[in-house]
């Protein structure tokens, strides 16, 4: 991965997201039966089908970005990817110019899968089986003091419907609209 350049410009912020995106796109998602990018597209979709607003679309697009990157702070896992996704993610959008809620919303959603699973034993239950070994690699449940203090998280209803989402974009018949549909929005956010 190149180092963060604070002289792109926004176009070529966007190309570096397609192409990273786009060249992952037909490696399998993590014990899955969807691709990367399938994956990326079709949370983005579910946000859209939702109402959310484009910050959030854009972070259910970009949410696991952190997959596609390689940086001094990763840490892998042969069978289910980056560990630390979110950090990666929300590091590397921050410093390309996302907007702090978009960086915050990516860097959240392992949080809110561990909030989750920490507070509703039914959420726990539909988790797919790679969902729930890589919530055991992401430390596992939150203890009761962490989970009270990420239920004060400003984002916390978003981060949590971004969750929602994650878990629904596994689906191989999915026919949602393609990578190349989110360039004008990500411009749009890049030019704020």
């Amino acid at each position: 991965m190149q180092p963060a350049s604070r002289q792109q410009t926004p176009e070529q912020v966007v190309d570096e997201v397609m192409f990273l995106l786009q060249d992952s796109g037909g490696e399998q998602y993590y014990g899955e039966a969807v691709t990367k990018l399938q994956h990326a597209e079709q949370c983005a979709w579910h946000a859209q089908q939702s109402g959310a607003d484009e910050e959030l679309i854009l972070a259910s697009l970009l949410h696991d970005i952190g997959h596609v990157l390689e940086t001094s702070e990763t840490i892998r896992s042969e069978m289910f990817g980056v560990v630390n996704h979110d950090e990666i993610g929300e590091n590397w959008l921050r410093e390309r110019g996302f907007s702090e809620r978009l960086a915050k919303l990516v860097g959240g959603h392992v949080d809110a899968k561990r909030y989750l699973t920490a507070t509703n034993a039914a959420y726990t239950e539909r988790l797919s089986p790679a969902s729930k070994e890589t919530l055991r690699l992401q430390g596992g449940p939150m203890d009761r003091a962490c989970a009270e203090a990420f239920s004060q998280e400003p984002e916390l209803r978003d981060m949590l419907r971004l969750r929602s989402w994650d878990e629904l974009a596994k689906d191989p018949e999915c026919q949602c609209p393609a990578l190349s549909s989110y360039r004008e929005m990500l411009l749009r956010h890049l030019n704020r």
